[in-house]
C-alpha cells in the first residue's frame, strides 16, 4: 500500500479565475477517490479556503495584512470542507479536517500528537484534508504557503510520494511566461538543485495563492530529503494523479535522497538529548535488539530523569549499557506508573492511554 500525499493549490482549484471551479475539483476528488478505492493511503493538502472566502463574500475590496486573510479563511474554510465532504461521499468516502501551523509540526510533542492523530484517521480508512490554520496562525508561525505544509506532512507520515498540483507543467530551465525558449526539466536526482534552477522559479502570479514555483522546489527539496519522491505537475492534465501514480513521466520528478527509515533514524539520532533513562530487563533487551519491536511497559526494570511525551530518550541494559533510543509516547511520571505491568492495565493505571507502547518500534534506533 503506498502512503501518497496530494497536494492542490488555489490556482488549481480556481482553474486560473477568481473563483472555485466545481468541476475541476469534481475531477481530482475522483481521482484521488480511485486511488483510495484501489488500496492507497490518501492525505490531501488543500489551499483554497481563502478564494473560498472571497468568493462566499462577493469578493470584497480588502487590505493585504494577515487579520483580513484570517477572517477570509474563517470564512472559506468550513465552505470548503462542506465541497469535499459532499464530493467525496458521492464515493462513500468519509473525510476529516485537520488544521495545522508550524509550531505543531516543530515542537516535539504537538509533533507526536499530530502524526498519532493522522495515523489514527487513516487506520479508520478515512482521507485527512489538511490546510494550515490561517485562522489563529500570526506571521512568526505561519509556514507560509501549504507547498511547505505539504512536505512536513509527507515527513510526519512517512510518505512515499507526494503530488503537487499546480499551473505549471513543472520545473523549466527558466520562467517559460517569460522565456519561450524554457525547457521542461522531467527529474532531478542531485544531492544539490543548482542555483540555476532556483533562479528559474518565479514568484507566486495568483491573488489567493502565497506559494510560487520557488516555494514548491523548497518543498520538493524538504520532502525528498525525508524519503519522499515528489512530483510537481499540472493540476489541469488529464488524470494527472492517476498517471504519476502510475509511473507516467509528468511534470518534474524529485527522486527520494533517503528511505523513510533512514529519515527518521537521522531525527532520533539527531535529536537534542534529554535526561530521560529506561533501564530494560534482558528479555526486553533481547527482543529490541532484533530491531522490529517496540519498548512495552511490562520489560521496564526502572525510569529515571525529566522527560515529556515525544522526547528523545536512552534505553539501557542491566549493564548500564546503552542499547537504544526512541521518542518516548509517555512523559516520565505515567512511565514510573505503568513500568513492569503488562500494557492492557495502563488506561486503568494513568486513566487514559497513548497506546500500548512505551516507545514504539517506528520510533526507535538499536544503537
Amino acid at each position: 500500500m503506498k502512503r501518497i500525499v496530494v497536494k492542490i493549490g488555489s490556482s488549481t482549484l480556481t482553474a486560473g479565475t477568481n473563483e472555485l471551479s466545481r468541476s475541476q475539483i469534481v475531477n481530482l476528488v475522483g481521482q484521488i477517490a480511485h486511488l483510495k478505492q484501489t488500496g492507497h493511503q490518501l492525505i490531501l493538502v488543500s489551499s483554497g479556503a481563502i478564494a473560498a472566502g472571497l468568493e462566499s463574500l462577493g469578493f470584497p475590496e480588502l487590505p493585504k495584512f494577515i487579520p483580513a486573510k484570517q477572517m477570509l479563511a474563517a470564512v472559506g474554510q468550513p465552505r470548503l470542507m462542506n465541497i469535499y465532504s459532499d464530493l467525496f461521499g458521492i464515493y462513500d468516502l468519509p473525510v476529516a479536517q485537520v488544521l495545522l501551523t508550524r509550531l505543531d509540526l516543530s515542537d516535539r510533542t504537538r509533533y507526536l500528537n499530530a502524526r498519532n492523530t493522522l495515523e489514527a484517521l487513516l487506520a479508520q480508512d478515512l482521507i485527512p484534508i489538511i490546510n494550515e490554520n490561517d485562522t489563529v496562525a500570526t506571521e512568526e508561525i505561519r509556514v507560509g504557503d501549504n507547498d511547505n505544509l505539504s512536505a512536513l506532512v509527507s515527513n510526519l507520515i512517512e510518505a512515499d510520494l507526494l503530488i503537487m498540483l499546480t499551473d505549471k507543467q513543472g520545473l523549466f530551465t527558466a520562467d517559460p511566461d517569460q522565456d519561450q525558449h524554457a525547457v521542461l526539466i522531467p527529474e532531478i536526482n542531485g544531492e544539490r538543485i543548482p542555483d540555476s534552477l532556483w533562479k528559474s522559479a518565479g514568484k507566486s502570479s495568483s491573488e489567493t495563492g502565497t506559494g510560487g514555483m520557488h516555494t514548491k522546489v523548497q518543498a520538493a527539496d524538504l520532502a525528498r530529503r525525508s524519503g519522499t519522491r515528489v512530483v510537481i505537475t499540472k493540476g489541469s492534465n488529464p488524470e494527472v494523479i492517476l498517471r504519476v501514480v502510475a509511473g507516467d513521466p509528468q511534470g518534474t520528478q524529485f527522486s527520494a535522497l533517503l528511505s523513510n527509515l533512514e529519515s527518521r533514524k537521522r531525527f532520533i539520532l539527531a535529536g537534542p538529548k534529554s535526561n530521560g533513562r529506561i533501564t530494560v530487563d534482558a528479555g526486553a533487551e533481547e527482543i529490541l535488539r532484533k530491531g522490529k519491536s517496540s519498548l512495552l511497559p511490562v520489560g521496564v526494570v526502572n525510569v529515571e530523569g525529566e522527560f515529556v511525551r515525544g522526547d528523545t530518550i536512552s534505553i539501557i541494559n542491566s549493564k548500564d549499557q546503552e542499547i537504544a533510543l526512541g521518542l518516548a509516547n509517555y512523559d516520565v511520571d505515567s512511565m514510573k506508573c505503568i513500568q513492569g505491568h503488562q500494557s492492557g492495565k495502563i488506561e486503568s493505571l494513568l486513566g487514559f492511554s497513548y497506546g500500548n507502547e512505551l516507545v514504539h518500534h517506528d520510533n526507535l534506533v538499536v544503537v
